[in-house]
C-alpha cells in the first residue's frame, strides 16, 4: 500500500483579526485541539488561494487548492457545478447558478434578505425548481434541482459575458435593484431579467411558500442567476502527479472540480453542505475509499461558511470546533491504520463574520506526514491566522501549494502552467 494523501477543507473557517476587539477570531476562540495539534507538529503558514484581481469565490480558491491557476482555467462558477450534477454543457449551452433567494420589500424596493431562502429543503426546492421548468422552462431554458437552495439554470445561445450580476451572498440586506440590469441592458440581460421575474410571479403563491408562511419560515420568492460560463477543462490528478483519488463534499460545485480534475465524486447520505451534516459518514467514506485502493481524498466542510454568510459567531466557532472533533479528529485516529501518510488541511478562503461574504486575505494551512505526526516535538503554537503569520510563511501562489508541499508533479512540471495540460 502506497503513500496516501488527505485534504481537509474547513470552508470559510479564517476570519480577520482586526474585527475583533481582543484579536480573537473564530479560529482562535473555538477549541480545536486538532488543529492545534498538527500546526504545533507540522508546517504551518498562509497561501493566497484567491489570486489578485479575481473574485474570492470557493470555486476560485478550491480550483487553487487543487493545484490549477484560476487566472488560466476559471470560466465561471456553475459550469463547474454542472459537472457535479454530471451535467454535460454542449458548445451553445451556458450554466447559471439557480439560488432561491427571500427577498424582502421596503420603501426603497425590494432588499436580498436571505440568500438561501432559510435553507430551504432538497424535497421543497425540488417541488420549486419543477414549477419554474413548467412555467419558464422551454427548449432554450432548463431548470435542474440539486441541494437546497443551490440548483441550476442552463440556457442555450446567451453571451455570459454580457451579464454582470452578483452573487446573492454578497448583498445582503442590499437593494437588489441596484445589482440587476436596468433600462440600457442588452438582449443577455434582459432575457435573465425576465426569468427573475417571471419567477416571482410563479413563486408567490405556491403551495411550498404557503406552508413555509404557516410555519414562520422564510420564503423562496425569487431565483437569483449569477457565476455563468461555460465547462472549463484541465489535466486530471493522474495525469499531472500519477495518482488516482476522489472527492467528499455535498457541495456540487466542489464534487465538480473533482470530476474536472479526474477524481472519482463520493456521495454521503445525509451530507447536507449545513452544520447539521454527517460527519461521521464523511469520514468513513473517505477512509474506506483509501482502503480500496484511492491514493488522495479531497473531503469538504461546508458549516463554518454558511455560518458566516449569516454573520452568526457563535454558530460559526460551533462550525469550527466540529470540524475539529468529527473530521480531522476522526480522521487522525482511522489514518494510523495507513502507515505512510501526508495531511493538508485549510480553509478554502476567509469569509469574515463582519462582512458576511469571502474576502481575498490569505488563510492559514497546516501540512503534517506520519512520521513528524509520531516523532516530532510539538511547538507552542495553534492553528490561526495569528500564529500561522508568524512563521514567516507564505505562498503566494495558491495553486504551487501541493507541489511546494504536498505531491510532486510527474516530470516535474509545475501544475499551474498552461503547459503542462
Amino acid at each position: 500500500m502506497g503513500k496516501k494523501y488527505l485534504i481537509l477543507i474547513g470552508d470559510g473557517m479564517a476570519d480577520e483579526p482586526k474585527d475583533f476587539p481582543d484579536g480573537k477570531t473564530p479560529l482562535i476562540s473555538a477549541k480545536t485541539p486538532n488543529l492545534d495539534l498538527i500546526a504545533s507538529k507540522g508546517e504551518l503558514g498562509v497561501v493566497y488561494t484567491v489570486p489578485e484581481g479575481m473574485s474570492p469565490g470557493s470555486d476560485v480558491a478550491n480550483m487553487s487548492i487543487l493545484g490549477l491557476n484560476p487566472k488560466d482555467y476559471y470560466s465561471g462558477r456553475a459550469p463547474i457545478e454542472a459537472s457535479g450534477l454530471g451535467l454535460k454543457l454542449s458548445s451553445n449551452e451556458i450554466a447559471f447558478r439557480c439560488n432561491l433567494v427571500s427577498l424582502r420589500d421596503e420603501p426603497e424596493g425590494l432588499v436580498m434578505h436571505d440568500y438561501s431562502a432559510g435553507h430551504i429543503s432538497d424535497k421543497e426546492a425540488k417541488e420549486l425548481i419543477e414549477a419554474l421548468n413548467q412555467g419558464l422552462g422551454d427548449k432554450q431554458v432548463k431548470f435542474y434541482p440539486s441541494v437546497s437552495y443551490r440548483n441550476l439554470c442552463i440556457i442555450k445561445q446567451i453571451d455570459p459575458e454580457a451579464i454582470k450580476i452578483p452573487p446573492p451572498h454578497d448583498i445582503s440586506g442590499q437593494l437588489i435593484k441596484n445589482y440587476l440590469p436596468g433600462n440600457n441592458s442588452n438582449e443577455s440581460e434582459k432575457f435573465i431579467l425576465d426569468l427573475i421575474e417571471g419567477s416571482k410571479k410563479l413563486f408567490r403563491e405556491h403551495k411550498v411558500n404557503q406552508a413555509r408562511r404557516r410555519a414562520g419560515k422564510k420564503t423562496a420568492d425569487s431565483i437569483w442567476l449569477w457565476g455563468q460560463g461555460r465547462t472549463p477543462k484541465f489535466a486530471s490528478f493522474k495525469e499531472r502527479y500519477g495518482i488516482k483519488g476522489a472527492v467528499v463534499s455535498a457541495v456540487d460545485l466542489v464534487r465538480g472540480l473533482g470530476k474536472l480534475a479526474g477524481l472519482k465524486i463520493i456521495k454521503v447520505p445525509g451530507a447536507t453542505g449545513y452544520i447539521d451534516t454527517n460527519y461521521e459518514g464523511k469520514v468513513s467514506a473517505s477512509l474506506g475509499t483509501l482502503e480500496k485502493g484511492a491514493d488522495l481524498v479531497y473531503l469538504h466542510l461546508e458549516a463554518p461558511d454558511e455560518a458566516s454568510h449569516l454573520g452568526d459567531l457563535e454558530m460559526k466557532i460551533k462550525a469550527i470546533e466540529l470540524f475539529d472533533e468529527r473530521i480531522l479528529g476522526a480522521m487522525l485516529k482511522g489514518i494510523s491504520r495507513f502507515k505512510d501518510w501526508v495531511l493538508l488541511v485549510l480553509p478554502d478562503h476567509t469569509t469574515p463574520i463582519r462582512l458576511k461574504t469571502h474576502h481575498t486575505n490569505p488563510v492559514p494551512f497546516a501540512v503534517i506526514d506520519s512520521i513528524q505526526f509520531a516523532n516530532q516535538k510539538a511547538l507552542p503554537r495553534g492553528f490561526n491566522e495569528l500564529d500561522a503569520s508568524k512563521t514567516g510563511i507564505l505562498v503566494k501562489d495558491g495553486y504551487s501549494l501541493l507541489d511546494r508541499y504536498f505531491l510532486k508533479m510527474k516530470n516535474g512540471k509545475n501544475s499551474g502552467n498552461k503547459g503542462a495540460v
